[in-house]
Formats: C-alpha cells, structure tokens, sequence
C-alpha cells in the first residue's frame, strides 16, 4: 500500500465500524498485501457473476446479479481495508506501491468485462476498461510530474462501481417490464464516457497546476 500522500480521500476512513475491523484485521497475521489480492479475487467472482447472468435468466439470474454486486462491493471493502491496516496500523510493505494499484486495475478490468460480456456488448466492456485505466494513468502520472494526486470524477473509482453495483441491483426486476441488460448497458456507456471525461478533466488540471509551477 502506498503512503498516505497518495490516498483516496474516504469518509468511510473516519466511521467506527471500518476502525473496529481494521483494528481487527491489524491484530492478525493478514496483511495489507493479502488483502490487496482479496480484492481481486472478489472482482474476479463479480466478474464471473455477471458474465453467467447474461445465460440464464429467473431466481438465477437475479441470484447471480445480486451476487456480483456484493462482490463489487466486497472488492470496495478490501480497498478500504488494506490502506487502513498500511498506515493506520503502520504495516505498510516496501512492494505495497505497486499492490495498491495494480489489482485496482485487474479488478477494473474484470468487473467491467464481466458486466459487459454478461450484457452481450463486449467492445463497449472495453471501452469502458480503457476509460478507467486512463483516468488512472493521469492520476498517476501527475504524482510522477511531482502534482497532488487527482482523485476527481465524476466517474472515479467509486462512482463506477456505485454505478455498476446500482445497474446490477435494479436489472434484478427489469424483466418485468420486459427489460433485460438495458440497465446493464447503460451503465457501461457511462462509465466509458464519464470516465473519458474525468481523464480529460484531470488532464487539465494536471497542465494547469504544472504551469503554475513555472
């Protein structure tokens, strides 16, 4: 896990509940790496949730969507979790830079491809991808130019998988209204395009701040 300069501002950081169980986890022998990997793995299960979803349809279907969506939101609480047990519990690692960003994008990947697959549109799945991973390539390479990391939206990382796990819950019931993915799909169109927007907005502010500098 990265040091403290580089984190998403959470307010769940500050409740007493995510501090009792990051106090919880800190007193074990689990570490922040580990549930890094965590996190993946629950994106993975979303990921194959969903894309099963797309076959089936009934009490399956709606199983396999609400499981999916408790998994995105699984992969969410390990994100909290490992940053809470690296600093706040002071057991950050030499390697946590790099498990602290990389599973956030194979998790991106996988939720999102899931989603997409399951919903029958996969080039929009990518698309959607490499939105997400843009954001983040700005954000990172403005902490590289020396900047603040941007964590602005409107569509960064929670307001993606609030968006997906949201699309998911509401699918549920949509056939009966004869709906099937339109919710689904909906959502993966904006997360490509708000996603595309929040690279450009930080693109700019990341230029902006760079002249600044001069």
């Amino acid at each position: 896990m990265s040091g403290s300069g580089n984190r998403r501002p959470l307010a769940s950081r500050q409740t007493g509940w995510a501090n009792a169980t990051a106090r919880r986890l800190a007193a074990t022998r689990i570490t922040p790496n580990q549930i890094s990997v965590a996190g993946m793995g629950f994106a993975l299960a979303a990921g194959l949730a969903f894309w099963a979803a797309g076959a089936v349809d009934g009490g399956w279907r709606a199983l396999l969507l609400a499981l999916g969506a408790g998994c995105v939101q699984g992969r969410l609480l390990c994100n909290l979790f490992d940053g809470m047990v690296a600093i706040e519990a002071g057991r950050s690692a030499p390697d946590g830079p790099f498990w602290n960003e990389f599973p956030d994008r194979v998790s991106d990947a996988l939720i999102l491809m899931g989603l997409a697959l399951g919903a029958g549109v996969p080039v929009l799945g990518w698309a959607a991808v490499a939105m997400a991973f843009l954001t983040a390539y700005v954000r990172e390479l403005g902490v590289n130019c020396g900047a603040p990391a941007d964590f602005s939206g409107p569509m960064a990382k929670q307001h993606r998988m609030a968006l997906v796990t949201g699309a998911a819950l509401v699918s549920i019931p949509a056939p009966l209204w004869d709906w099937r993915d339109q919710f689904l799909t909906a959502a993966l169109w904006a997360v490509a395009l708000g996603a595309g927007l929040t690279a450009l907005r930080r693109a700019a502010r990341l230029v902006a701040t760079l002249r600044a500098g001069r």
